[in-house]
């Protein structure tokens, strides 16, 4: 873990320090008082900042993409986290958490293909929201992939990376290549590949498949706990979070020359312990990922101003060149 940050107590002009932003973000200061207590006073206000970008698959889109386990119910914790999570994130707050991470310029979501996600979707536009989305999936039982989500407008599609790792285990990666192939050829838009599994993705790249963009988890959550058994004599009671596969997975991001996007970096909250510990993971993926990679964060807004928060990081680690 890395620890020095190049100056964190730095004073963002001439204003608080990013300690007292974060420090007010978390007591539940908005988004625009935030904004306002470190702009200076001929400076446009970090509302009227634009977020670091790039350009995947001929979009232009955040360095930081809205995910959606929270509202999906996958907290990666316990039964009772899940529960919290989607009693929080009713239909009506879906809605309006969107809208607060458009107006502070997050407008790309990853999400779910279920009735809560869609409508929310159908609601904001009718709105004149702008907010894209994208979905995971697969190949049906019929080989083909679902045409009738073109009606949501897609960036792209992705495979969906918990398959990917099954699939790539059992020796039929050639699924996830002829997901790519379909969705190019049936829906016309570009394709991705998500997994856990850095291997899979460097496997990808190594052969040459027709991949728009990787999603990278950086924990191997999927690993199989016999193989984690073998190595260390014992496995872990739920999934794998591994401090070394961090790394392995960022190495691997490198690498690969297609864009990334890495997802992740807060470890499903394992790292939200201190404000401390959320910066040192946003500096330390934006710092490790190419200049032409974004990530995936998803945020839980009950307790403190998490969409304040991961904005001004981006905007203070994310930048390019």
């Amino acid at each position: 873990m890395v620890s020095e940050h190049g100056g964190q107590n730095a004073p963002l002009a001439d204003g608080p320090n990013r300690r007292d932003f974060l420090q007010l973000a978390a007591a539940g200061v908005s988004l625009s008082a935030l904004t306002a207590a470190v702009a200076a006073p001929d400076a446009p206000t970090a509302a009227g900042a634009a977020l670091p970008t790039v350009t995947i698959a001929g979009h232009t889109i955040p360095r930081l993409i809205v995910g959606c386990n929270q509202i999906g119910g996958w907290s990666h914790m316990c039964r009772n986290m899940t529960l919290a999570m989607t009693d929080y994130f009713t239909s009506e707050r879906v809605v309006s958490y969107l809208q607060s991470c458009e107006k502070a310029g997050l407008n790309v979501w990853l999400t779910y293909w279920d009735k809560k996600p869609l409508d929310a979707l159908k609601t904001l536009w009718a709105q004149g929201s702008k907010i894209r989305p994208y979905f995971l999936g697969t190949l049906d039982a019929d080989g083909n992939v679902a045409k009738d989500l073109l009606e949501y407008k897609p960036l792209w599609y992705v495979h969906h990376g918990n398959v990917t790792d099954t699939l790539f285990r059992a020796g039929q990666q050639e699924k996830v290549h002829d997901f790519i192939k379909k969705v190019h050829d049936q829906l016309g838009i570009p394709a991705g590949i998500s997994a856990h599994n850095p291997d899979c993705i460097k496997y990808a790249e190594d052969h040459g498949w027709e991949a728009d963009l990787y999603q990278c988890c950086l924990y191997y959550v999927t690993r199989p706990h016999d193989e984690v058994r073998a190595k260390l004599g014992a496995a872990p009671l739920g999934e794998c979070f591994f401090d070394s596969d961090r790394d392995h997975m960022l190495d691997v991001i490198r690498q690969v020359k297609k864009p990334c996007l890495a997802f992740k970096i807060l470890a499903a909250g394992r790292l939200c312990d201190s404000d401390d510990s959320v910066e040192e993971a946003f500096q330390y993926a934006y710092s490790r990922i190419k200049p032409s990679d974004a990530v995936i964060v998803g945020m839980w807004p009950k307790y403190k101003d998490e969409l304040a928060q991961n904005v001004e990081l981006t905007r203070t680690y994310g930048k390019v060149g």
